[in-house]
């Protein structure tokens, strides 16, 4: 029995592990802090058993159980809220989660819990969990040897007939991130959501293409549309990925020889198109970054830490920021400081020292050079010019 354990507060994830531990010494427990590293443990081991916090940052455990459902099926998901959460908790079970535990969590529940969960997985036929396995290794092969095909590599005499035989005719969907980071949980989430509209509007497979790019191949349904499917995949990756992303997307092909040349046009089409942005809850992001900026401008402020407090990739977030305020971010926390000092040149009890480090910056020289390039004025020329305001402060 093997246990995934994600809760972004440590003291409950070690907590809940020791509890299990001492019940059930041969089960295989593991930990994930957030739902990114939770995605690498649900690739790399064979997971049965998932306690999911539900508010966690960048993606709710509700959302996170959603999306792996498609591609983990077999896993049975337990719910870990607050009192304050409950009605999330009962929407939890409502969309296939086996069981919900409020916090505090209790020691008998949470064991009599495990102890339900290891009786129905042992109950399961072995022949079912086969066939898992071996479709499950099917789908890998496959996908894997249409990725060498797609790149234009060789597939080592691997035989791709039935994948041809069962696509006459087919179309094919590239999802492409721009990221300054390894995008583990966003090529999952794309993955996934691609997997369902593929089976939702024909049939066909979804596949890593390279550490930033998806590709799909779909036969569509004759009453589907390629339109519509790529309308929903839009606002699908607008609502759960937030890193930016383009689409494209083939004609009606029926030559699997042309794939490669036609995957290296969509990544060539890439390179003139712009990227698509995480819209829910944008503004309010922005909004709380600025909000921020506001009360801390006189501290160190970098886009690494900013991007940190609103759970966003420090790439997107700088392209959002411009494109919601009309300022880079470092171009904004300039003209913020240099706003503020303005006001405070006008009290002649601050030394410019003081003002320089009241405003973020311990070098004057440094300070000095910055208002003059915003304002033609050094500090103190823009106090003499003001100075019958500086008198009725002072005064």
């Amino acid at each position: 029995m093997n246990i995934l354990i994600v809760d972004d507060e440590s003291v409950i994830r070690e907590g809940v592990k020791r509890t299990i531990q001492k019940s059930y010494p041969q089960a295989g427990i593991y930990l994930a802090a957030n739902p990114e590293e939770a995605v690498q443990m649900l690739r790399s081991r064979p997971i049965e058993i998932v306690l999911t916090d539900i508010l966690m940052p960048g993606m709710t455990g509700l959302e996170l159980m959603q999306l792996a459902k498609a591609s983990y099926p077999h896993i049975h998901w337990v719910i870990i809220s607050a009192y304050s959460e409950f009605a999330y908790a009962k929407e939890a079970v409502r969309l296939g989660a086996v069981d919900y535990l409020l916090k505090p969590i209790g020691k008998d529940m949470l064991l009599e819990m495990i102890g339900k969960l290891e009786l129905k997985i042992g109950c399961e036929a072995e022949i079912v969990k086969a066939a898992k396995l071996v479709n499950t290794n099917l789908k890998f092969l496959r996908e894997a040897v249409f990725q060498r095909w797609a790149s234009g590599l060789d597939i080592g005499g691997m035989d791709m007939a039935s994948v041809i035989a069962n696509h006459p005719q087919y179309q094919l969907v590239m999802v492409k991130m721009e990221s300054d980071k390894v995008v583990h949980l966003e090529h999952f989430i794309i993955d996934n959501i691609l997997t369902e509209l593929i089976d939702q509007y024909g049939n066909g497979f979804a596949t890593s293409f390279d550490a930033k790019s998806v590709l799909g191949l779909i036969t569509m349904d004759e009453e589907n549309t390629m339109k519509d499917m790529l309308e929903k995949l839009r606002i699908y990756l607008k609502k759960y990925v937030k890193v930016p992303f383009q689409i494209f997307h083939s004609e009606v092909l029926s030559d699997f020889n042309t794939i490669p040349a036609e995957v290296q046009r969509m990544h060539q089409n890439s390179i003139s198109h712009e990227f698509e942005y995480y819209a829910t809850g944008g503004s309010q992001v922005i909004e709380v970054a600025l909000q921020y900026i506001k009360t801390n401008y006189n501290s160190d402020l970098t886009l690494e830490r900013i991007a940190s407090i609103v759970y966003l990739n420090p790439v997107y977030f700088s392209q959002v920021f411009k494109q919601k305020t009309g300022y880079g971010f470092k171009e904004y926390v300039i003209h913020l400081r240099m706003e503020q000092a303005k006001q405070l040149l006008l009290n002649p009890q601050l030394k410019l020292a003081d003002i320089s480090e009241r405003v973020g910056y311990q070098d004057v020289k440094h300070f000095t050079q910055l208002f003059r390039r915003k304002f033609k004025l050094t500090p103190t020329e823009y106090r003499q010019e003001h100075r019958s305001e500086v008198r009725t402060i002072g005064s």
